[in-house]
Order: C-alpha cells, then structure tokens, then sequence
C-alpha cells in the first residue's frame, strides 16, 4: 500500500530538519508531504534543500496562510493525484510520535481508517497543563454525545486513511478548517458507514516552536460539532 505522510507545516523550521528523517527511519517505506503555508521563517526552503538528498520527500507550497484543514485536505488531494493509496495526517512538532507511526498504519491497513487515540488502553499525553487535558477529554466526550459513535479520541490529528474513504466523504463538503476539521472527518467517515479502528498514541507537548492552539479553534468545534449533527 502506496502511504503519504502528510505534515503541514507554518513556521516550523527547527522541527521539520528533524521529523523528516525521525519518519523515514521507521523504515516503513512510506514518503512525505511537506505542505507548507509560505513560512515566513524559511521552513519551504529548508524543505527545498533537503529534497535533494531525499526523493521520498516532496513539498507542496501555498502562498500564505490557509488553516490546518485546508493543508490537509490540500495534500490529500495531492496524494490522491499522485496515485497514493493512503494518506496519513502528522504533525511537524514532535508531539506526534514517529515510532507510533508503524501501528497507527497497520491498524489502517486492516480497517478503513485509523485513529491515532490517547484515550484508548496504551494511549496517554505528556506535560499537558490541566487546562488542556480538560478542552481534549471534554471535547472528546462532547463529541461522542452529540455525534454517537463511539469514538474515544475525536480531536486528535494523528490519523491515517485509505483514498477510498476520502473519495467517499467528499472533501469538498467539508467546512470545518481548524480544531474541529478532525472531528468533522471522522464523523463523515462513520456516517459513511466506513470501518475505523483506534491504535494507542503517546502525545507529547510540542519541543521547538508555538502551539497554533487558541480560544477561537475551540469556540468553532464546540458550535461546529451541532451544526455536523443535525445538518
């Protein structure tokens, strides 16, 4: 199965000279996707010079800041195009593992989707302030009410999916851009009646760089999560 890694990427060049080869050395024959917003920091060209060394790795640059949700669906549509079987979404910041990268895909592989899930047995985070353990748990418990499948982990962005199931939910009807983008995939998939399965993550605060996280992110998943629902 021909898989893309796909990490969005917004001023983040300490991280992506590291998470690049920290992928590849999983040695899971997989290759990357650097969609990169036209950082003003200079991670595209970063990108550009490590391209020459490694064929696995590919960019795709827009010209200026879009949201997380149109990176991805960006790069799904680059991979689909592409002649990609799967698509992977990841992180830059370390705070999704690279060693955790070979399950997730091999939970894929005998579903339809999986979820990378710190609340499943094996799954947890590290150095999260009670704050943030609170927005996460608690929008993962809102979700599930409110959408009724019974998934644990809605909000995480550590997710790997066949090109069928995007194909199927139809990345044109997707609205949501920032925190509530993953929860409105997974819920599509599900609606769709597609098969999606959960493979224990640790999430570790980001090491280098600024959290993308604020209140506004949150605000839009809480009403989004209606709107899904009931549209």
């Amino acid at each position: 199965m021909k898989t893309l890694v796909i990490v969005p990427t917004y001023n983040e060049k300490e991280n992506v000279q590291t998470i690049v080869p920290a992928i590849l050395a999983q040695n899971l024959g997989v290759e990357i996707l650097v969609v990169d917003d036209n950082s003003p920091d200079g991670t595209g060209a970063i990108v550009r010079e490590m391209q020459k060394s490694l064929p696995q790795l590919h960019l795709l640059s827009r010209p200026g800041k879009q949201g997380l949700g149109k990176a991805y669906i960006a790069g799904f549509r680059w991979g689909m195009d592409h002649g990609f079987d799967a698509l992977v979404e990841m992180d830059a910041d370390f705070s999704h593992r690279p060693e955790d990268l070979g399950p997730l895909i091999k939970t894929m592989q005998a579903n339809d989707f999986a979820v990378g899930s710190r609340y499943v047995e094996g799954g947890r985070t590290v150095n999260w302030g009670l704050m943030r353990k609170i927005i996460s748990r608690g929008g993962g418990i809102y979700s599930r009410l409110i959408l009724g499948f019974p998934l644990n982990d809605w909000t995480g962005g550590f997710n790997a999916w066949k090109k069928e199931v995007l194909h199927g939910i139809d990345l044109s009807t997707v609205e949501s851009n920032g925190y509530s983008f993953q929860i409105e995939l997974k819920y599509k998939a599900l609606k769709k009646g597609f098969k999606g399965a959960e493979s224990p993550i640790v999430f570790e605060d980001r090491r280098v760089g600024q959290s993308k996280m604020s209140m506004k992110i949150v605000i839009e998943a809480f009403y989004r999560v209606w709107l899904m629902r009931f549209k």
